[in-house]
């Protein structure tokens, strides 16, 4: 064997250019496979660092009547499931929430969560110091405690491990850390998390849900996301059976509230698993183009020693000793290119995470570990096997006394081979040619998504959040108080040179976050609740609608008269004034908001906006004045007339002046949120484009050396054939149209291909089929024009062969 290794090693060396393009070419195909395999490895395959965590699952309210299957829960469901559920081992509820923290240095906006006292045992995972929850400490009215993450124990604390006991000033209250998170537990978050429910990407507390009377009384107020442990031994489907059943006996059973399970595992890959699945088949067709390409290579280079190992079978050497050296070389060769690629992969894995959506869960886990290196080690085996095997039989099937005698001449491929080579081509073009139309398909619907109206104008648009400290005894506790600042802020901006205008809203277009309600219309209020129609809400102060430039197409906006004394007043959107009032004037009318007791006046339409996503449907949406539903926390847009971030120092400088613990966070453009709403199809363009690209390139070179290899076995036959008279052109139409012939089979094979596997892919694609045939002609097209220059530099070749030259040296 070692012998074998390193007469394979020599063999290889003494061909440099050959072997380097054959370890090239393997990196290249072994590097991209390595590289996404371990970005499915981290967010797909490994299993979540919880205890039994096939046993935690994610608990959703469904309201067909809505067409809803993720609705979060209320207080009150929430508490009568946990009660009642015999298939749970544990049962929690939690939320999203922010704190101001204060009083060591700048002020810094903290993002959690508050859960329930079993939160962390329905999760599966504890404090690495301290404990978690007592439900004393889940009761209403009591002292504040808190579990912080590593991070925020590493960065304000110093990694002090006696930290436990030492209190910080979370929102104005003195809060008793009791527990420190061990490194990288994230949970809940992302957007994938917990739709209906925005969570922060990196968590840095959590504290009690502490739920009060008041809430228990209110069956509406969805706003608690749900977790459950199921005993051992029971399923997935044993467990919503029994909540389904335990849900019909609820107050929010009557109107068709009923319960979804999903498992926590799928809930956090949520709708990143068909892109990965998509980019792990892109790679895939790369490396068996890359080891097509091997075959070829492999095939022309054993032609070229037949002589070699016909001297070596008449020296007694076996048919099978001959293919196990020729299958080493192969197999050293793949080995080589496994290193490299996995070399590159490394290299590549920190640029693949740049790009990756911030939503995928568990991003920051991709690296390459034990189970990558197996991967590598075994797919460069399976791969020098794949591209090595076939060229070894070929190459040991040959007549001895036939090889030994011939000389150049009779070194050429046999009919077998030549088919075997053209059949790699052609499946090399098929491949390419799916891959390329996938890329087309994702670039064009990306291109439409861009071309999306989203019904206001970001450019020149900043935009940051302000939450303001409103726990007793807090400086904001009270609602005059919340409004007051947000109405000195908005003019202290407004004041600012070089800005046109400001104004604030809950909720950012594109952000992802929205919340809706039902409504009832004046006259209608007999309809039950689950008839009424729903809209999605939020607040936004007077000058909202002028900084992002939403169109006003009726009425008027609000004006700093629409305050808490004045008449309620309200603003919507044309979709739901044609929903509910079809072919009437709204001005004038009323109608009362899900969660409030008065009605309210339509002052004002304004045009449809894409509130959660560029390629979903526009919603009817409900405005609500700020300044008569006021809240601690708001999220500031300002219009200028320059550069949006030659303005943060002077907007940060505003609310400092205002009052210097109160942080500003989330400062950015609002092009910039705009290009975060298309990041995921994005990432997935970028990727199949460039590995698409990577198979054009490689089906090309496969094209152009299989071309030139025939034109140099040929180089006889065409002098012979110029000097009967041939012309240049006659020598080129013949070397093309063999050329061509192999391209436009693969070519027609590939759009067979495509046809079957883009449906695949259709749920990725925004205003765009999967069969779009414009895509389907124009990227075969091109194909077969770099097809066509693939075979004319070869072709051209042709052209210069001397006859003399070539008949002499016969």
């Amino acid at each position: 064997m070692f012998k074998e290794i390193s007469y394979a090693a020599r063999t290889l060396l003494k061909r440099p250019a050959f072997s380097l393009i054959a370890v090239l070419t393997l990196a290249l195909g072994i590097g991209a496979n390595t590289a996404i395999i371990s970005v499915v490895n981290a967010t797909l395959l490994r299993p979540l660092p919880f205890k039994d965590p096939e046993r935690v699952v994610m608990i959703w309210g469904v309201l067909q009547k809505l067409n809803a299957d993720t609705l979060p829960n209320s207080a009150p469901n929430f508490e009568g499931l946990r009660k009642e559920a015999k298939s749970f081992e544990s049962m929690a509820a939690f939320r999203s929430w922010s704190w101001q923290l204060t009083g060591s240095g700048e002020p810094e906006l903290l993002r959690g969560a508050r859960v329930s006292a079993d939160f962390f045992e329905a999760v599966g995972a504890g404090p690495m110091l301290g404990r978690a929850f007592t439900p004393e400490e889940d009761l209403p009215d009591r002292a504040p405690v808190a579990i912080i993450s590593h991070s925020l124990w590493q960065r304000h604390f110093g990694g002090d491990r006696n930290v436990v006991g030492k209190t910080m000033t979370l929102t104005g209250q003195n809060a008793m850390i009791v527990g420190v998170m061990p490194d990288g537990f994230q949970f809940p978050g992302g957007a994938n998390m917990t739709p209906g429910l925005q969570f922060a990407l990196q968590n840095d507390v959590w504290m009690p849900l502490a739920i009060t009377d008041e809430q228990r009384g209110r069956q509406g107020n969805l706003n608690l996301a749900t977790i459950g442990r199921l005993k051992p031994g029971v399923s997935r489907l044993q467990g919503e059976t029994e909540l389904r059943a335990i849900q019909q006996s609820l107050p929010l059973g009557t109107i068709g509230f009923t319960v979804n399970v999903v498992p926590l595992h799928q809930q956090m890959v949520g709708t990143i698993r068909k892109p990965l699945l998509v980019l792990l088949a892109t790679v895939a067709f790369v490396l068996l183009i890359a080891c097509a390409n091997m075959a070829n290579l492999l095939l022309a280079r054993a032609t070229s020693r037949q002589k070699e190992i016909a001297i070596r079978a008449a020296l007694g050497a076996s048919r099978r000793r001959i293919v196990g050296q020729l299958l080493t070389e192969s197999l050293l060769l793949s080995l080589t290119g496994g290193v490299i690629g996995l070399l590159l992969a490394v290299w590549g894995n920190s640029l693949l995470v740049s790009i990756i959506p911030r939503e995928v869960p568990r991003i920051n886990d991709v690296n390459v570990d034990a189970r990558i290196l197996l991967f590598t080690l075994g797919i460069s085996i399976v791969t020098g096997l794949i591209f090595g095997l076939v060229p070894a039989l070929q190459a040991s099937r040959f007549d001895l006394n036939h090889a030994l005698k011939d000389g150049v001449r009779g070194m050429t491929s046999g009919a077998g081979q030549n088919r075997l080579r053209s059949l790699l081509v052609v499946s090399e073009v098929a491949m390419a040619l799916v891959l390329l139309i996938g890329a087309g398909l994702l670039m064009k619907s990306f291109v439409r998504l861009l071309d999306v109206n989203p019904g206001f104008n970001p450019a020149n648009v900043l935009t940051f959040e302000v939450q303001l400290p409103n726990l007793p005894p807090a400086r904001y506790e009270r609602k005059e108080e919340q409004t007051a600042f947000f109405q000195q802020l908005t003019a202290r901006l407004q004041s600012l040179p070089g800005v046109e205008s400001a104004g604030g809203v809950l909720s950012l277009p594109l952000s992802g976050a929205s919340e809706s309600t039902d409504l009832l219309m004046e006259g209608q209020e007999s309809m039950g609740a689950g008839e009424r129609p729903s809209a999605d809400y939020t607040m936004v102060t007077p000058g909202y609608f002028a900084t992002l430039q939403i169109p006003l197409l009726q009425g008027r906006q609000f004006s700093e008269q629409d305050k808490l004394d004045a008449p309620f007043v309200i603003v919507i959107n044309d979709t739901l004034a044609e929903r509910i009032w079809p072919g009437q004037n709204p001005i004038g009318k009323r109608l009362r908001v899900g969660f409030e007791e008065k009605q309210r006046e339509v002052i004002g339409v304004v045009g449809s906006i894409k509130q959660t996503a560029l390629d979903a449907e526009k919603r009817p949406a409900m405005y609500l004045p700020q300044l008569q539903a006021p809240g601690p926390r708001l999220t500031l847009l300002v219009r200028t007339r320059g550069e949006p971030l030659s303005m943060a120092a002077a907007v940060r400088e505003q609310v400092r002046a205002l009052d210097k613990d109160v942080p500003v966070t989330q400062v950015q453009t609002m092009e910039k949120v705009l290009g975060a709403s298309v990041a995921q199809p994005r990432f997935s363009m970028l990727l199949v484009g460039l590995f698409a690209g990577l198979a054009l390139v490689l089906s090309a070179v496969g094209i152009y050396g299989v071309m030139a290899y025939a034109v140099s076995r040929r180089a006889h036959e065409i002098g012979v054939r110029m000097a009967l008279g041939a012309g240049a052109s006659q020598v080129l139409k013949l070397v093309l149209k063999d050329g061509m012939t192999l391209a436009l089979s693969g070519i027609g094979l590939g759009l067979l291909g495509a046809f079957g596997l883009t449906r695949l892919m259709a749920s990725l694609l925004f205003g765009v089929g999967a069969k779009d045939p414009v895509t389907f002609v124009a990227v075969a097209a091109f194909l077969a024009f770099v097809a066509l220059i693939a075979c004319y530099i070869p072709a051209r070749r042709a052209t210069k062969v001397d006859p003399l030259v070539a008949l002499r040296n016969e």
